[in-house]
């Protein structure tokens, strides 16, 4: 039996699914008017604090006006304008779930989120002290079930995986080691209530440790690097680990003391011993808008490695490789059986991408992937320019969260809130990964000798596409 899972939780939403200890959209909807009075009143009488502002920027006037979540108004005058939610609701899901009648809704959710064994992914059951943790901390929890076919040679081979999304709580003008301690603070109790659950395997976002402050250039924010070993961070995510015989994936800036101190955005598998299994560090590094990292840390030189834990072998495409198809499918051929996602990405710039990218991983490469983002809005004391011609500003826009894990088998759960920090738990039978496999053939059929003749040929600098013109032209 998996502790914790198996535990009641009462209040299933309807339809049996979209679990979650998230308020009812109107009653969000009812305190954000309340609440608009209030905010409106303290811009004429409270300063401009620099940390979590809950909202999507709006563009007034050349400045971007704001909702703010920590006491802080907007220095230009302007009305809260968002929360960070979808039309006023926590993600798609709800959103169809509230206007779509129960026939039309299941055929939505067939297209968009395929069906697992003939039907919807299925719901588990939440631990009631964990759920009433979750509420007091108004975070969204939810809880799925992938199977797989049943076999008259091979037992079911199970696995609980978890993802944790989270925001900053501490403003970026706190002196550094007070924004660490509070995330370490608040991603223990979110561990543990991982934990309580029977996760197994938990996977927390990109750079959970520091506001994502890469978007400023600042190099003071190098200060957060740690050794993957004795670092704060690191400590704590391996007491957890041993504590609740969990593997954890934990990522961070790494201080390389070995190489002159380089840093390297690395992701740290920690075993159920508290062990350091190992590492990978980012391959793919981006240069888009205000996500031009390279101002702290290159390409990564680790590969592709994938970890044989005491669970699953794992692999962790870290953000930005989540673009690349080739990235993907260096996993799936080292033998990945998961893969992780962490990311910090924004709405303005990949929100239509989220949910197509890691469900097409799963699929081509037939593996599990559990995709992770970060939340919250997080803002900055000095403004910044993207290079792309907008106004100088102080945030890089809304992390959206929304995090969800895909099968092979073309479904996925949903995405936790979109605008509140988030655990998801889902238990998954692997023999999924072989069934899939013998199904569709999408390994077994690659052309795997002709990719590596066309790339062999790429990579020249002589190199001549491959191009038949019509002779007409």
């Amino acid at each position: 039996m998996v502790r914790g899972l198996l535990r009641p939780k009462p209040g299933i939403g309807r339809k049996g699914g979209l679990q979650s200890t998230s308020a009812d959209s109107r009653l969000l909807s009812t305190a954000m008017r309340d609440t608009s009075g209030v905010l409106r009143s303290l811009q004429a009488t409270t300063p401009m604090k620099f940390g979590v502002l809950n909202a999507l920027p709006k563009e007034v006037s050349g400045t971007h006006d704001y909702t703010a979540t920590n006491g802080a108004a907007p220095t230009n005058g302007a009305a809260p304008v968002d929360d960070g939610s979808l039309a006023g609701h926590e993600s798609l899901e709800a959103l169809l779930e509230k206007y779509l009648p129960e026939k039309e809704l299941e055929q939505a959710i067939r297209v968009l989120h395929g069906y697992n064994q003939g039907k919807r992914v299925g719901t588990l059951p939440i631990d009631e002290n964990v759920a009433s943790t979750a509420a007091a901390l108004d975070m969204d929890l939810k809880a799925y079930q992938f199977t797989a076919a049943e076999e008259e040679m091979r037992e079911p081979r199970t696995v609980v995986m978890g993802l944790v999304q989270n925001s900053i709580d501490v403003p970026t003008t706190e002196p550094f080691k007070v924004q660490k301690q509070s995330l370490i603070d608040k991603i223990e109790k979110i561990c543990d209530m991982a934990g309580e659950s029977g996760v197994q395997i938990l996977c927390l976002q990109e750079a959970w440790n520091m506001p994502f402050a890469f978007c400023t250039r600042e190099k003071r924010w190098c200060e957060f690097a740690e050794d993957l070993e004795t670092g704060a961070s690191m400590l704590k995510i391996k007491e957890l680990a041993k504590k609740w015989d969990m593997v954890i994936v934990t990522t961070i800036l790494e201080r390389d003391d070995v190489h002159s101190s380089t840093v390297w955005n690395t992701a740290v598998v920690v075993g159920h011993n508290g062990n350091v299994i190992g590492k990978h560090r980012k391959n793919h590094i981006p240069r888009v808008n205000d996500f031009n990292e390279s101002t702290y840390y290159m390409e990564g030189n680790t590969g592709h490695p994938v970890f044989e834990t005491k669970y699953a072998k794992i692999g962790v495409n870290i953000c930005y490789g989540r673009h690349h198809t080739l990235n993907w499918m260096g996993f799936g051929l080292n033998g990945a059986e998961i893969v992780f996602n962490p990311s910090a990405t924004v709405g303005e710039l990949s929100e239509p991408m989220w949910a197509i990218e890691a469900r097409n991983a799963a699929i081509n490469n037939t593996y599990f992937v559990g995709a992770i983002n970060r939340v919250g809005t997080e803002t900055f004391e000095n403004e910044f320019t993207s290079g792309d011609e907008k106004p100088a500003h102080h945030d890089f826009g809304h992390f959206y969260g929304s995090s969800y894990v895909a099968s092979p088998d073309a479904s996925r759960t949903p995405a936790l809130a979109r605008n509140k920090d988030g655990l998801m738990i889902v238990e998954c039978d692997l023999n999924i990964i072989q069934q899939v496999r013998d199904r569709w053939g999408i390994q077994m059929t690659g052309r795997h000798d002709m990719y590596a003749k066309l790339l062999a040929r790429y990579i020249q600098h002589d190199f001549e596409p491959q191009i038949i013109r019509d002779p007409q032209l």
